[in-house]
């Protein structure tokens, strides 16, 4: 049996994404509250920074992976114009619906599918821009799945990974506090779930940070990687190129 981290716990490799479904099928109905409330609304600053640097224009094809609420697509949906297209997916279809609900409140009607990041249902060589924020972290083989996003890619085509990181030295004290004796107690008093919080504090300590990210990235077929450092590296954004 091959093992694999759920936050700080050892699962087996065919169960993990069956924990996290739990996960988000539990934080799914309060997920857009709580990302306010515990980013102090910096999350909306994060993405706004992604979809500026993602340059998506009219025509593009997109694909939003981990799309979740539908922020990412929403926003996209607006720049690609009547010739182009944005595809909004997530593997968890409680967070799938959700942001489909939120993309039709708002007068957007986009192609939805529920779909696992590491085997993805889309030709080779046919999106221009390729999002998945606050997703990767959460996947199984990082490596199959980036090495799917490079697949859809076309060349020249542009990945976008918005996720937490490393936070700079000066600031660990604090956020470790924040992390684990703050989060579960607002993800218990707002949402009733302390431990699918407890759970994404384990699992940001668990994921690759900024530089490691770059390595796996230009590992798995894209030829140039930058990152932006966000909020003192508490977020950062990866930028990749399929060249």
């Amino acid at each position: 049996m091959t093992t694999t981290h759920f936050g700080y716990k050892s699962v087996d490799e065919a169960e993990k994404a069956k924990h996290v479904r739990g996960v988000f099928d539990s934080v799914a109905p309060k997920y857009d509250l709580m990302n306010d409330l515990m980013s102090m609304g910096l999350h909306r600053a994060w993405k706004a920074f992604t979809v500026m640097v993602a340059n998506v224009r009219e025509g593009y094809q997109v694909l939003d992976i981990a799309g979740g609420t539908g922020d990412l697509a929403l926003a996209f949906s607006k720049k690609v114009g009547k010739s182009g297209r944005v595809v909004h997916t997530d593997i968890n279809e409680a967070m799938l619906r959700t942001g489909r609900n939120r993309l039709l409140d708002a007068g957007v009607v986009l192609p939805t599918v529920v779909c696992d990041a590491e085997k993805l249902p889309f030709p080779s060589n046919h999106f221009d821009v390729v999002s998945v924020a606050f997703g990767l972290r959460n996947m199984t083989q990082k490596d199959q799945a980036l090495a799917e996003m490079n697949r859809v890619l076309k060349t020249g085509g542009k990945l976008l990974v918005l996720e937490f990181s490393k936070v700079a030295p000066p600031l660990e004290k604090v956020y470790d506090w924040y992390s684990f004796k703050v989060l579960p107690k607002l993800g218990q008093l707002v949402a009733g779930d302390d431990a699918s919080y407890r759970y994404l504090a384990e699992s940001i300590r668990m994921h690759p940070g900024q530089e490691e990210l770059k390595v796996l990235m230009k590992n798995n077929g894209f030829g140039h990687v930058d990152y932006h450092n966000l909020t003192g590296g508490l977020v950062a954004l990866h930028v990749g190129i399929k060249c």
